[in-house]
């Protein structure tokens, strides 16, 4: 029965693997949708400022509140999401990452020789 049991465990690995799939895929769907609403509300804020300044006004305070609190709102709901996603991608703590499996980067690898990206280059 030890076959059984190895092909279970290998079900169930995978199955977690894709249900992982599908909730980051879910919360990266989520997450464009915020970031267009929140684009959304930038842009009416943008327009109502612009259209109050070449009436020679300001933006009204209600106007400008409520414009501003949904923008918040919007760029909130989509730091919780970042956050969630983060914590989807990087799994439970305790799972070993398998050793022949290729680590995850996000662009292309350094030069050897080029410096860590967090120092600035050298003046001449």
């Amino acid at each position: 029965m030890g076959l059984l049991d190895k092909l279970q465990v290998e079900l169930n690995r995978a199955g977690k693997a894709a249900q992982d799939a599908l909730d980051e895929g879910r919360l990266r769907l989520e997450i464009f949708r915020v970031r267009q609403l929140a684009d959304k509300a930038a842009q009416a804020l943008g327009y109502a400022v612009y259209r109050a300044k070449a009436r020679g006004e300001e933006l009204d305070a209600a106007a400008w509140e409520r414009l501003a609190a949904t923008l918040r709102e919007h760029e909130a709901e989509a730091s919780r999401l970042d956050a969630e996603l983060t914590k989807v991608r990087e799994g439970p703590a305790a799972e070993p990452a398998a050793p022949d499996a290729a680590p995850a980067a996000d662009g292309p690898a350094p030069a050897p020789d080029a410096p860590p990206a967090d120092v600035p280059p050298s003046q001449p």
